[in-house]
């Protein structure tokens, strides 16, 4: 296989100033829920970025879980790599693609963990299995084995599987506070649109970049 050879053409959509909202958090509501409506499967899957306190970068993939004007929610362990580095460096970006759509969002900005309440409230909505992966894992620490994990599953199961499972401390939410977020759709011969909103004072303002 050629991987250079590997390409297609972008023909699904257009993105034009006349009709994009104000509030990027507006137009990302219209692209989020028209998505929704298509039943795209992962739809609220994306890519979020770190970095080391000496700049050095990972990212992986999280799920949108909750977005407004504040900004936009994930869930996590806060021991975890992510964790340790939003810790020592406060910054992160995050990336939205829908192939079916053509369709890309980039969002860049401050984060924060949101209040235990609403982390308490979202655990809360989790099904009891997941509750019990954010109790027993100690995310992204060396395990020696599979099955020392599914020992650990077994064990805890026995004991607790009847209790109210309670939100590990070491467990919540975190909102990632937008100042930069940019719209990208797929166009003909790779002369694609991108229009990115800029945070200034307290104002949105856009405008378009070359693709």
């Amino acid at each position: 296989m050629k991987i250079d050879e590997i390409r297609r053409d972008y023909q699904k959509s257009t993105l034009n100033e006349s009709s994009i909202e104000e509030n990027p958090i507006h137009q990302f509501e219209s692209w989020f829920e028209y998505a929704v409506s298509l039943k795209i499967q992962d739809v609220n899957a994306m890519t979020l970025a770190t970095a080391t306190n000496h700049g050095i970068p990972s990212a992986r993939i999280v799920l949108l879980k909750g977005f407004d004007e504040r900004g936009f929610v994930f869930y996590s362990s806060y021991q975890s790599r992510k964790g340790r580095e939003l810790s020592k460096n406060p910054f992160a970006a995050l990336v939205m693609y829908w192939k079916e759509l053509e369709r890309q969002v980039r969002i860049e900005g401050r984060i924060e963990q949101v209040s235990k309440q609403e982390s308490d409230q979202y655990f809360e909505s989790r099904p009891v299995e997941s509750k019990m992966s954010a109790v027993i894992s100690r995310q992204s620490s060396v395990i020696e084995s599979r099955r020392h994990l599914e020992s650990l599953w077994i064990e805890f199961l026995k004991v607790n599987f009847k209790n109210n499972l309670q939100r590990p401390e070491t467990w919540g939410g975190y909102r990632v506070i937008p100042s930069r977020i940019e719209f990208w759709q797929g166009r003909a011969n790779r002369l694609h649109d991108r229009i990115v909103y800029r945070l200034k004072g307290n104002s949105w303002i856009t405008t378009r970049l070359q693709p």
